[in-house]
């Protein structure tokens, strides 16, 4: 197996288990939480593909999906490409309110097709080009990759286990 379809194998699996922890949820309950101060299912949904969304983007040097047509509006919320939930307060998060399952699924489908485009002209050598020089070491695009699908699986896996510890 080459390096793009590794990397294709594992972001296509990030689809599927946020579709598992929406599909059915009634919109009221996206919102949902155990307790105060922990994040719901649609805000981990919706976190995970803005992340996606923001560092892709910037991979590319491209504008975010987030930013351009109607998605911020379906989430009741601006288009501000720097709104991707990181530092969000629990007043930030009740304000991202999906219209529904499949505005964040939708929304998410339009990255992952983004991003599964990207990934598949990738070769071994594109790995070790700088795509951040913030950090000391600077950041790879492979180290990059890993990081953003880590950071999807786990939050997919979160509002999959939010799902079953609220009975939905």
């Amino acid at each position: 197996m080459d390096v793009a379809g590794l990397l294709l194998e594992l972001y296509g699996r990030i689809p599927p288990l946020a579709k598992d922890a929406v599909d059915g949820v009634p919109v009221d309950r996206l919102t949902e939480t155990p307790r105060d101060g922990t994040n719901p299912i649609g805000w981990l949904v919706w976190h995970l593909a803005r992340v996606q969304d923001h560092h892709i983007a910037e991979i590319l040097d491209a504008d975010q999906i987030w930013a351009g047509g109607h998605w911020a509006s379906r989430f009741g919320l601006d288009p501000d490409p720097a709104n991707i939930g990181y530092g969000h307060t629990p007043a930030d998060v009740r304000e991202v309110r999906a219209e529904s399952g499949d505005a964040l699924l939708d929304y998410l489908a339009a990255v992952d097709e983004r991003t599964r485009a990207m990934l598949s002209d990738l070769t071994t050598t594109d790995l070790d080009r700088i795509v951040d020089r913030r950090w000391d070491p600077p950041v790879t695009l492979g180290v990059r990759l890993v990081s953003i699908a880590d950071d999807s699986l786990q939050h997919a896996g979160q509002a999959a286990y939010l799902r079953g510890l609220l009975d939905l």
